[in-house]
C-alpha cells in the first residue's frame, strides 16, 4: 500500500459538536491502518475535551459511501492465524475508543455501510441514512473471515436474530427501508434534507443534560459488555488460517469470484 494511497480521518470542531470524517475516496472510504489509528486518535481528543456534546461520523461524500469496511489490502501480509487474532484485537481497541464516548454519537451513512463500516454504524448511538444506503457483513461471501460477538452482538440488537443472521449467512445487503424496518436505522432522511434532519437532532441532544446522556451511554456499555466476554480466538484461528480466507483475499483483490474449497 503506498503512502499517497493512505486514507485519512479528519476531526473538526463546530462549538459543542466535534465532527469526524472518514475520507479514502479511491478505496470507497474503506479504513486502512492510518485511518483506524487516526479514529483512535479522534475519538481521544474527542473523550478529552469536555466542551463537546455531541460527535456526527460520516464518510467523505467523494467516496460515495459511509464505509465500505476494512481495505483488504490489510490482509495481504497475513502469514497464518496469529496475524488474524492480532488484527481483530488491534480493530477492537479502536473500536472501544468509539464506544466509550461519554456523548452521543450519530453516524450519517450515505451509501455502503457494509463490513467494518457497518460495525461502526453498530457503534453508534443514532443512525440516520439516505434512501440509498445499504447494511451489512457480506464477508462469507467475499473474503472469508468472521465478524466479532461485539459486533454480532450489536447487529442481533440492531436488526433482530434473524434477520442479522440471514445477512450473516447469506452476504446479502439490507436496504435503507428494510433496516429502518428491522430498528437498525432512526431515520431515513432524503439527501436534500440530511443536513438540515441532522442540524435538528443535534439540537435536542445540546438542549439534553450532559450528565444525563452520560449516563445513559455507560448504562448501554455495561448492558453490552457481556457479549466482549465471548472466547472468539479459536473461531478467529480457524477463519484467518484458512485456505479460503487467502483465496477470498486474493479473488477480491482480482475482482473476481471466490472458489471456496471449505479448507
Amino acid at each position: 500500500m503506498s503512502a499517497g494511497d493512505a486514507g485519512r480521518v479528519r476531526l473538526l470542531r463546530d462549538g459543542a459538536v466535534a465532527r469526524i470524517l472518514l475520507s479514502h475516496p479511491r478505496r470507497r472510504n474503506a479504513l486502512d491502518w492510518p485511518m483506524y489509528d487516526q479514529l483512535a486518535a479522534a475519538c481521544e481528543a474527542v473523550a478529552g475535551d469536555p466542551e463537546i456534546r455531541v460527535v456526527v461520523l460520516r464518510g467523505d461524500p467523494a467516496g460515495r459511501a459511509f464505509a465500505a469496511g476494512t481495505d483488504i489490502r490489510i490482509f495481504t501480509g497475513f502469514t497464518g492465524p496469529d496475524d488474524g487474532v492480532a488484527y481483530e484485537h488491534r480493530i477492537a481497541a479502536v473500536q472501544q475508543k468509539l464506544l466509550d464516548l461519554p456523548v452521543p454519537v450519530i453516524a450519517v451513512v450515505e451509501g455502503p455501510a457494509v463490513g467494518g463500516g457497518l460495525t461502526l454504524a453498530t457503534l453508534s448511538d443514532l443512525v440516520y441514512c439516505t434512501p440509498d444506503s445499504v447494511f451489512g457483513a457480506p464477508i462469507a461471501r467475499t473474503v472469508g473471515h468472521c465478524e466479532s460477538p461485539d459486533t454480532m452482538a450489536r447487529m442481533i440488537a440492531g436488526f433482530g436474530r434473524r434477520k442479522a443472521m440471514e445477512l450473516l449467512l447469506t452476504g446479502r445487503l439490507a436496504g435503507a427501508e428494510e433496516a429502518y424496518a428491522a430498528g437498525f436505522v432512526t431515520q431515513v432522511v432524503p439527501a436534500e434534507r440530511m443536513e438540515a434532519a441532522v442540524a435538528e437532532v443535534v439540537a435536542r441532544i445540546l438542549g439534553c443534560a450532559p450528565r444525563s446522556l452520560a449516563a445513559f451511554k455507560e448504562l448501554a456499555r455495561r448492558l453490552d459488555a457481556a457479549a466482549g466476554e465471548v472466547e472468539a480466538e479459536d473461531v478467529y484461528r480457524r477463519c484467518y488460517g484458512s485456505a479460503d480466507f487467502r483465496e477470498g483475499v486474493a479473488a477480491f483483490l482480482a475482482r473476481r469470484t471466490p472458489r471456496w474449497s471449505g479448507s
